[in-house]
């Protein structure tokens, strides 16, 4: 499994209540089509939190339909219960993911031990690849270098998604981790960043509206291609911004139906939709900055 470039964090479209099966089809199809070298499923940005044990088990049988063997296909299962997420994670092995992104658990706000204990113990019972995910602005915990470097140090924990927005802590985790331990950006502000300074790529909300232009940064920024890899990356910040007008994966959802790609944009509560002025901010960037709509 070759874990670097541009991994779109892809949204769950719903229409009446239920997942909206075919447009779910049809992105995944998309993305194929568009160069995405990863595709991750059940993360934050597809509102795996609303999403119940039936709906996931769905969902990951049409991603390993459309997807399997064709690029390396994550899938989030993470939540604040420890045996719980064991759980998800064991079916995702038993269905035949290349890999499991795992939240820290948030909202419980564990030390740094009991972070250690709650991965380990999860790697230990599984033999996925198993992919740590920090998001420290909406889990209110901040997994540490030092902690990652040790849990880097088990089999199957092979890399990380390093959503801190901290170039400082990216680099510490470069110098204490393996050489075969992959670091991921997980926040579209920092991936070109994260490659530059010695990471493998993205796990990308933006992605999902612009997945060939995502790819093509992170095929750049890999190469070291510096002067386009700059060019894109200043070229699609106002798009990163435009991801994050309002809580993801909001925006995102409202970019693809103002495309075409999806039938509604929407979303399960607590989140809502879009507010009219932030809609119309959307609007005039995606025609106007990048003639999407």
């Amino acid at each position: 499994m070759n874990l670097q470039g541009s991994i779109v964090a892809l949204i769950t479209p719903f229409k009446d209540g239920k997942v909206d099966e075919q447009s779910f089809r049809n992105l995944l199809k998309w993305h194929i089509q568009e160069g995405t070298h990863g595709i991750l499923v059940l993360g934050t940005t597809g509102e795996a939190a609303t999403i119940d044990k039936e709906e996931r088990k769905r969902i990951m049988e049409i991603a390993l339909e459309e997807v399997k063997g064709k690029v390396p296909l994550i899938v989030g299962t993470g939540t604040n219960n420890t045996k719980l997420a064991l759980e998800y994670t064991k079916m995702a092995e038993e269905m035949g993911f290349d890999a499991a992104l795992i939240v820290t658990p948030y909202y419980n706000k564990p030390t740094q031990n009991g972070l250690y204990e709650h991965y380990s113990y999860i790697a230990k019972n599984t033999n996925i690849p198993i992919i740590l995910y920090n998001v420290p602005g909406r889990t209110s915990v901040n997994l540490l270098p030092d902690t990652t470097a040790k849990l880097a140090q088990i089999e199957n924990i092979v890399a990380i998604k390093e959503a801190c927005g901290n170039i400082k802590q990216v680099t510490e985790l470069l110098l204490k981790c393996p050489e075969d331990f992959t670091i991921l950006s997980g926040d579209d502000f920092t991936a070109y960043a994260t490659v530059m300074l010695g990471g493998k790529g993205v796990i990308s909300v933006a992605a999902n509206v612009i997945p060939k232009e995502m790819a093509e940064l992170m095929e750049s920024s890999l190469k070291g291609d510096v002067a386009k890899a700059q060019k894109l990356n200043l070229k699609l910040y106002t798009l990163y911004k435009a991801m994050f007008i309002e809580t993801n994966p909001v925006p995102a959802k409202y970019a693809l139906w103002l495309m075409g790609k999806i039938e509604t944009p929407e979303v399960r509560p607590p989140l809502a939709g879009l507010a009219e002025n932030s809609l119309e901010q959307l609007k005039k960037i995606l025609k106007e900055n990048y003639g999407l709509i």
